[in-house]
């Protein structure tokens, strides 16, 4: 909503600057987006009048004028402007005077004959770009005023920026209306008294839509100029609010409302036939609207017509070909109130809107609906001549003003602050809202202009504005605090996501809902949990996995030359479950993923540079489920290689997988190495165990190295786990150091070196006892598994 600071002041004049107005509309609520100034800094420019023209004696564009500028002695001044005449009111600076641009006027002489200022154009002064000739003035304008007095310059245009809800505050009134209530300066609005009947003429009205359509006036006006000039002080006001200037009948309709917030329409009545009707659109009814765009009406549409066509879009645009002209001399005037629900995202729908849909759509005044056809129709009358015929009205159930409920109790529980009931009754009546006492409570009735007050909050929002958010204390939260119990045997998330963030990866936090592919491709997932109202067509579906958003982050980062990523995330998933769960039908366990892309160290010279593998993730697992041991057993996964990919396994539990990202997805997702992933239950990584005392040995170890052949397909993890379950009780280690295939191990086996730690807590073990266990492992190795030892 744009207006003119002195139009506003014109209803309410509070002692307060531009500024200061400003902030007050803003800290209630009504927050002022944009100021500007009329016209730019000049000064020494006043209203002169022309007296004499004459050619210029040695240039044929320039005149030499004679002009008065209210001194008593007329000056004479060059001037090359093509619409200088003899009698014209113009803008003329005097020497001395500073133009925007800081350009200084002086006398001086133009082609050998002496310039005492200079007559202005509009754009020469800034307040327009029109320069196609010399700024005039009406004829009573009066010699040697002020312009910047004389046209209001000094005045501001302010913008506010409105919720949808205040829809009260798009009109003058209603503005005026607030600052009068914010500041208690009484306000002066207009008065508007019923116009006398003078004429004969009128039209039918029907109310075929009562429920889009429940008030409806009209009147018939004969006789009327349309070709009347527009007064400069209505032009001046309705141009300074955005709203172009048309002809005096359009721009009266226009004014009226900015001042009052009630739309209104214009129609040639000579082009209507029978009662006017307020009716829903007809199957295949097109419309030619003013601005030229003929559209197919949908049948939710409200129109306007009469006996034979449609007119107008109700509450949104006119048609062409009922509309006004310059030629009209009899018109019929409309002021109606539409329900928000049958105007709301009608004219969005076809690519456009309109000052009348956007006030519509948010709620009109329907107590207002007659003031503003009479204070129109007095107007037409003054400017454009004419006679009135009867106000037709027709009339339905209008909405209902429930009363809502105020406790003076819940306004302190909300604001923190406490009022009595004696102040909020006073703020209400600043406010003209209508309530009666019931008790402590207050019954508040929201007057024909609010629609944003439903509910008891609505009235505390009231209360809080005009006490002022700034005088609404701020003390320090306080509480009881008390510190909770930190069992060991749980790990807090905390702990987890440090040990990660140590480890070199970086959190992220991405969105529960994914694209249905990704789930597809990195879940398996053919049927997924759907959005009914998604935030894009893409994210259309719940994730299973987190391994698309990582992925995602990786290919974002690589855009922008990132080529080491670390990433994880902790988050739910969501699965179908049809044993039920804490949502009907469906499981949302917490997981943790993460992804490690890139050199295996930060580039340095200390290491030769190689790309990170399934050992360097499946360490760092390691290390985050340190010091308990997980088992990694081959497994299948849709996202992973199939040989690069493990199931890990804790007490025997499966908590999860890590792997390299299937061939098929880095290549479709156009990675150029492929990642490493994993991803594990959270409260699986939660769970600790806890800590046991064993006593350390103070006696020596000893260690041996056992290198044995076995098959090639003979999977790592089952040797390891036989050799424990069998190693005597002197054995507290073992541990593969290398792999070997080549020279000297037959084709079709492989070469395991393990090393093996013997210790006992009471005293230092003797070679034949450590000779004995090695061969104790020998024996079992080859008769569980065939192996032969390597010498």
């Amino acid at each position: 909503m744009k207006f003119s600071e002195s139009w506003l002041r014109t209803f309410v004049d509070p002692k307060l600057s531009g500024e200061e107005l400003s902030h007050l509309l803003t800290m209630a609520g009504l927050e002022v987006e944009e100021e500007e100034t009329v016209a730019p800094a000049f000064d020494g420019v006043v209203v002169a009048q022309v007296l004499e023209v004459a050619k210029h004696p040695d240039a044929d564009r320039l005149n030499v004028c004679k002009v008065d500028i209210g001194s008593g002695t007329p000056q004479q001044i060059v001037c090359g402007a093509p619409n200088v005449a003899a009698g014209l009111r113009v803008p003329c600076a005097l020497p001395g005077a500073k133009l925007p641009g800081d350009f200084t006027i002086k006398v001086a002489k133009v082609r050998g004959v002496e310039s005492s200022g200079m007559l202005c154009s509009a754009k020469e002064l800034g307040i327009a770009e029109d320069a196609s000739g010399l700024l005039v003035l009406p004829a009573d304008a009066p010699v040697g005023r002020s312009i910047r007095e004389y046209l209001d310059l000094d005045d501001r245009l302010l913008t506010l920026k409105l919720t949808p809800n205040r829809a009260d505050c798009l009109s003058l009134t209603g503005i005026a209306r607030e600052v009068a209530a914010l500041t208690g300066t009484p306000a002066k609005y207009v008065e508007i008294p019923e116009v006398p009947v003078t004429g004969s003429a009128a039209r039918a009205i029907v109310l075929d839509a009562p429920a889009a359509c429940p008030r409806y006036c009209g009147r018939v006006i004969s006789g009327v100029n349309a070709k009347a000039p527009t007064p400069e002080w209505m032009k001046r006001r309705i141009e300074r609010s955005g709203v172009r200037s048309i002809s005096a009948l359009v721009d009266i309709t226009n004014y009226v409302m900015l001042e009052l917030g009630q739309p209104l329409h214009a129609f040639d009545n000579a082009r209507l036939a029978g009662a006017v009707h307020a009716r829903m659109a007809k199957p295949g009814e097109k419309l030619l609207l003013l601005n030229e765009q003929t559209i197919p009406v949908d049948a939710d549409v409200l129109m306007i017509a009469d006996d034979e066509k449609p007119l107008a879009m109700a509450g949104i645009m006119g048609g062409e070909e009922s509309g006004i002209t310059l030629a009209t001399t009899e018109l019929f005037l409309e002021s109606a109130f539409f329900a928000p629900a049958a105007i709301a995202g009608r004219a969005r729908r076809y690519g456009f809107g309109s000052d009348a849909s956007h006030r519509f759509e948010r709620g009109v005044d329907f107590g207002a609906t007659r003031a503003a056809i009479e204070r129109a129709t007095q107007l037409i009358l003054d400017i454009c001549g004419g006679q009135a015929g009867p106000l037709v009205e027709a009339k339905a159930e209008l909405p209902a003003r429930k009363p809502v409920r105020l406790r003076v109790a819940r306004v302190a529980k909300v604001l923190g602050v406490a009022f009595s009931g004696e102040q909020i009754a006073a703020l209400f009546d600043r406010l003209a809202l209508p309530y009666a006492r019931d008790g402590e409570d207050f019954l508040v009735t929201p007057p024909s202009y609010r629609f944003d007050i439903e509910i008891e909050e609505d009235l505390i929002e009231e209360v809080a504005r005009l006490h002022g958010y700034d005088n609404i204390p701020a003390p320090a939260p306080q509480g009881a605090l008390s510190m909770l119990p930190q069992t060991e045997s749980a790990r807090p998330l905390a702990r987890i996501r440090q040990i990660l963030a140590d480890a070199g990866y970086q959190e992220v936090v991405n969105f529960a809902f994914v694209e249905e592919a990704w789930e597809v491709d990195f879940g398996g997932n053919t049927d997924p949990i759907r959005l009914a109202n998604p935030i894009a067509s893409q994210m259309c579906v719940m994730r299973s996995t987190l391994f698309g958003g990582l992925v995602a982050n990786l290919a974002t980062n690589l855009k922008r030359k990132q080529n080491r990523v670390r990433v994880f995330e902790t988050g739910r998933c969501f699965l179908r479950n049809a044993k039920g769960g804490p949502v009907a039908g469906f499981d949302q366990p917490w997981r943790l993923s993460g992804l490690a892309y890139g050199g295996a160290l930060p580039e340095q010279w200390g290491a030769p540079a190689r790309s990170v593998d399934f050992f360097d993730v499946k360490g760092d697992l390691e290390a985050l489920l340190a010091p308990r041991i997980a088992r990694f057993e081959k497994v299948a996964h849709p996202a992973l290689h199939p040989g690069r990919a493990a199931r890990i396994l804790l007490d025997g539990q499966a908590i999860g997988v890590v792997g390299e990202l299937h061939p098929q997805w880095v290549q479709k997702y156009d990675l150029p190495l492929p990642p490493v992933v994993f991803e594990l239950d959270l409260d699986a990584l939660k769970r600790a165990e806890l800590p046991k005392y064993e006593e350390v040995s103070r006696f020596p170890p000893v260690i041996r190295d056992l290198a044995v052949v076995v098959d090639h397909g003979l999977e790592l993890q089952a040797l390891l786990d036989g050799l424990s379950a069998h190693a005597p009780s002197l054995v507290q280690d073992i541990r593969l150091f290398d792999v070997y295939t080549g020279k000297g191990v037959p084709s079709g086996q492989k070469s395991l070196a393990f090393r093996i730690v013997m210790q006992d807590t009471q005293r230092t073990l003797q070679d034949a006892e450590a000779d004995a266990a090695m061969q104790h492992l020998v024996a079992y190795l080859q008769d569980a598994f065939k192996a032969q030892r390597r010498v």
